[in-house]
């Protein structure tokens, strides 16, 4: 409460009976002749206007006037504009109930009447009143009650009056004291929901227009479901006079509904509705709230296919519903000649599907992929390459081995594809058997010079390199041996395939000049043998042309070779013992088309310029020597001889069996005593400058087992 203490004006008595008029904020008020004795028969009234929004507040610091009983002589009567709050008389020091004493009088609006009146005498001495007046700020929001309430809901109290605001969401009406909200864009597509009134269960707004549309495709069908607690403001006589809910479905109406009995349950039979709820300016009815839900035209059941089903099933279906046609393990859908793991179908507006229901075709794996060297054979009934058919690859025997060698066939699953339980959809390979010649070799048998003939298929690994540059004059031609490694690899000597150039750079010859011939056993019926161009000629890195130091090659051909019984390669060191290298005195075999004749040596040879070579394959077996041996032997001549780590030696002491020129490149093969694999252990590199076969002249092989991770590393890229 704020009252205002400033300067207190005097309002004197002006004229008898008259009324004056104040509307200062404050004010002192006195009657007649005050201090001194008020005259008799005297009447005055002030009447007290302030501003809207505060009220008076009435005291005397005085009051002096006559005594009666219900003060009927002289009396100070205080009163509005409908009521009379006071009436006082008598003296303060009596003991008179008429008397204000300290009482404080407050007006209930902005607007106080005070009148003094005195008769026509006074039996004793009487000084009247003096009075004093202000204008009180009025706190309408601590006033408000739950019966009234000033405001909706935010009542903000200033000097002079209040004003209203509302929470988040709602609208100030245009009577600045009512909340409203704005929900007239409310729209609904989904087939579900649930619709009520703001706040609901609290009391909805005031002054508010309403409107919900719920709006779906045609074809489905609104049901509304109004929950029991319903609560609209209603009258006894009139219908739905303030409050009321509306709704409207395509051309039907239902409503208005208030009070508290609620709908139900109506089927709108569209799928356009439109509720629209309207409040007026008063009440706190509870509101209402209602849940939908859809219907669609019927669609006929569906029978699922042979082999197949349908998801979901079996049930009503109606509009929009989706079903989905899919097939049991091992067969697909086929739809227009296109199979698919699923399709689907719709119900539509007007009760059709909206596509015929699929067949189901058993998964077809197809003719299963061929085995490159090997075949595929079919369980009953045969050629069958449908889900749960099985079929089983084999390799070319004995040629080729099966690379993962799998046990179990493969069998036409429900993905269509060939499945192995071990390996899965892959394709085994067929890997050339290597180092097991269908003919035996036999024992010990003489030197290659002026030795025995090998029979065909003895050595299938042989190959022949033939190398020749028609365009130079004259011709260069010379020849050598390698040894097949698998079915695109050769493996030889590197001083085979160096070119001749005079500087003696490592470089190898253009692959365009060499020719490989496999399978051949008499030089002279070339027409027999497989023929093949060349695609890469790898020689080691580190080659020496000097001391044939790392004389080793690589050559790979333009087209696979097929295995057969005269063409099998031979098996590089794998095991431990084998990569241990060959051990002294153990005997291997050397074959090639060298020089047959013991009495030419090789320095002939060079300077005639021969190019003489055996008909037929030459074959012979030769002991390992103790490496320090064959050091030795060599050390004691004249010449640039380097017996290195990355050699070894093999022949007698005695002389009589060794390779010669034209021998190159050829494999030293070793029997493993487990495994029965020839194993190339050797390559014919390079020997003394006597005849071949003299004595203490061994040959010198180049040691394979020291180049296992050089072969690996090169035939991978």
């Amino acid at each position: 409460m704020r009252i205002f203490h400033l300067f207190l004006p005097l309002l004197w008595f002006i004229a008898e009976g008259e009324i004056i008029t104040l509307k200062e904020m404050y004010g002192e008020i006195r009657t007649p002749n005050f201090p001194d004795l008020y005259p008799s028969d005297s009447e005055v009234t002030w009447n007290i206007t302030v501003p809207e929004g505060f009220r008076i507040r009435l005291y005397f610091i005085h009051f002096d006037l006559e005594p009666s009983y219900l003060c009927e002589y002289d009396y100070a009567r205080v009163e509005t504009d409908e009521q009379v709050l006071s009436t006082f008389c008598g003296r303060e020091s009596t003991d008179t109930e008429q008397a204000p004493g300290k009482q404080v009088i407050v007006s209930p609006a902005n607007f106080l009447s005070l009148t003094f009146r005195s008769d026509f005498s006074n039996e004793e001495r009487y000084t009247g009143f003096d009075a004093h007046y202000s204008a009180v700020d009025v706190d309408e929001c601590a006033e408000k009650s739950d019966e009234d309430m000033v405001c909706d809901h935010h009542c903000h109290n200033y000097i002079g009056g209040f004003y209203c605001s509302c929470r988040f969401g709602y609208l100030l009406h245009s009577d600045n004291r009512t909340c409203k909200v704005e929900c007239s864009e409310n729209l609904y597509t989904q087939r579900s929901g649930t619709i009520s009134s703001a706040d609901y269960p609290n009391p909805y707004p005031k002054s508010s227009d309403c409107l919900y549309r719920i709006e779906l495709e045609e074809g489905f069908v609104v049901n509304l479901q109004f929950d029991d607690n319903f609560d609209i403001e209603d009258h006894p006589d009139v219908s739905c006079p303030y409050d009321f809910l509306k709704i409207k479905a395509g051309n039907k109406e239902y409503g208005p509904f208030c009070g508290v009995k609620s709908p139900g349950r109506i089927e709108t039979g569209s799928n356009s509705v439109q509720i629209l709820f309207h409040s007026d300016n008063s009440g706190e009815n509870g509101g209402w709230k209602l849940s939908y839900t859809v219907t669609g035209i019927s669609c006929p059941d569906l029978q699922a296919p042979l082999n197949g089903k349908i998801d979901p099933g079996p049930t009503k279906y109606t509009f929009k519903d989706q079903a989905v046609i899919s097939c049991n393990t091992g067969y697909r859908v086929l739809k227009d000649n296109v199979e698919m793991e699923s399709f689907q179908i719709e119900c539509r507006k007007d009760g059709t599907w909206s596509n015929q229901i699929p067949k189901c075709q058993i998964v077809d794996c197809k003719m299963p992929k061929e085995l490159e060297n090997g075949f595929v054979s079919f369980s009953a009934p045969t050629n069958t390459t449908t889900y749960l058919s099985s079929i089983t690859y084999a390799c070319r025997e004995p040629y080729y081995l099966m690379t993962p060698n799998i046990t179990a066939g493969y069998s036409c699953k429900e993905n269509g594809e060939w499945m192995n339980s071990e390996i899965g959809s892959k394709l085994p390979l067929c890997e050339p058997v290597c180092g097991r010649p269908l003919r035996q070799i036999p024992g010990i048998v003489k030197r290659i010079i002026g030795g025995r003939n090998a029979e065909p298929g003895f050595f299938p690994w042989q190959v022949l390199i033939v190398v020749e540059d028609l365009s130079r004059v004259p011709e260069d031609k010379w020849f050598g041996s390698g040894a097949l490694l698998s079915d695109y690899w050769v493996l030889t000597a590197a001083h085979v395939l160096k070119s001749q150039r005079r500087d003696n750079t490592v470089i190898p010859v253009s692959k365009e000049h060499v020719t490989v011939y496999l399978g051949l056993h008499d030089v002279r019926n070339k027409t027999d043998a497989i023929t093949r161009s060349i695609d890469k000629i790898i020689l080691h890195e580190d080659f020496d042309p000097k001391i044939y130091n790392h004389d080793i090659a690589l050559v790979k051909l333009k087209e696979r070779v097929t295995m057969n019984q005269y063409i099998m390669p031979v098996c590089i060191p794998e095991f431990e013992h084998e990569l241990q290298g060959p051990r002294p005195n153990i005997l291997g075999l050397v074959a090639g088309w060298g020089i047959s004749n013991p009495n030419i040596t090789v320095d002939e040879v060079h300077s005639s310029g021969m190019r003489t070579l055996s008909d037929v394959l030459q074959y012979v077996k030769l002991p390992v020597v103790h490496h320090a041996e064959c050091k030795a032997s060599y050390e004691s001549r004249s010449g640039n001889y380097s017996v290195t780590e990355n050699m070894f030696c093999a022949g007698f002491y005695e002389g009589g069996k060794d390779t010669c020129l034209g021998d190159s490149g050829g494999a030293f093969v070793i029997q493993d005593v487990n495994t029965k694999r020839w194993v190339v252990q050797g390559l014919v590199s390079w020997g003394g400058p006597e005849e071949c076969g003299s004595k203490q002249v061994y040959g010198v092989y180049t040691r394979v087992s020291n180049y296992v991770n050089w072969l690996g590393d090169q035939i991978q890229h």
